[in-house]
């Protein structure tokens, strides 16, 4: 029986022998192929050497807050704050009362009706602006055949107006448009510029008059006169 004990790790192997020290001779060897070697890859030409990248260009890169010269570092105040923050910052502020700020802009927000109402402004009364709005409040004496409903407004004037001007569109017909010579600034001017051609109203008027005067003295005499000169006739 053989002893397991007694046989080595490792079966001995030729030229193994790594506790065999090296002669001199052996060392000038080894020496010599190593430089002969360097000398070799030194040799090779360029094209051998491994690939570089090459260098990209990143730009303009922002500047930093700080600069060091040596082992001091500073930090640049210039760059901290925006230049409009940096002039208001070091510039002289306008403190303002809130109580005046908010009488303000309370006073801007009752200018306009709201953006409901296309922020219309506050009416600016004009004579012009106030016999226009008393026209229209009587318009239906302008135009008796046609009915417009009753304003519920007690004012004549509203709180918010705009006077604005139609402009005619491209398609419209010439027919349909008012001529520039009969044209005028106020409605007023266009009522009494109608009056003048047509003369209803003064018609009108002298009718009126004439049933108020009907029985009494001056229209006697009237009658009368008119006797005398042979215009009026009895039945």
């Amino acid at each position: 029986m053989v002893d397991m004990a007694s046989l080595p790790a490792h079966p001995p192997q030729m030229g193994d022998d790594t506790d065999e020290e090296l002669t001199d001779e052996q060392v000038r060897e080894l020496l010599a192929e190593a430089a002969e070697r360097m000398r070799a890859k030194a040799s090779q030409p360029a094209n051998d050497a491994p690939f570089k990248l090459p260098k990209l260009d990143p730009g303009h890169i922002a500047d930093t807050y700080s600069t060091t010269h040596g082992v001091i570092t500073k930090l640049d105040a210039s760059k901290l704050l925006p230049k409009k923050d940096l002039a208001l910052a070091n510039g002289i502020k306008k403190i303002e009362d809130p109580v005046q700020l908010k009488k303000q802009k309370a006073e801007d927000k009752k200018a306009t009706a709201g953006s409901d109402w296309f922020n219309l402004p506050r009416t600016d009364m004009t004579p012009e602006l106030l016999r226009d709005l008393q026209l229209l409040k009587m318009r239906n004496v302008l135009d008796p055949k046609r009915h417009y409903k009753k304003s519920d407004s007690k004012s004549d004037v509203p709180a918010f107006s705009q006077v604005g001007t139609i402009i005619e569109g491209p398609t419209e017909f010439y027919s349909g448009r008012i001529a520039k010579k009969d044209r005028h600034q106020t409605l007023v001017e266009e009522v009494l510029a109608q009056e003048d051609q047509s003369g209803k109203f003064k018609s009108k008027y002298q009718n009126i008059i004439k049933s108020k005067t009907s029985g009494k003295k001056a229209f006697y005499k009237s009658l009368q006169d008119k006797r005398r000169k042979g215009k009026v006739f009895k039945p």
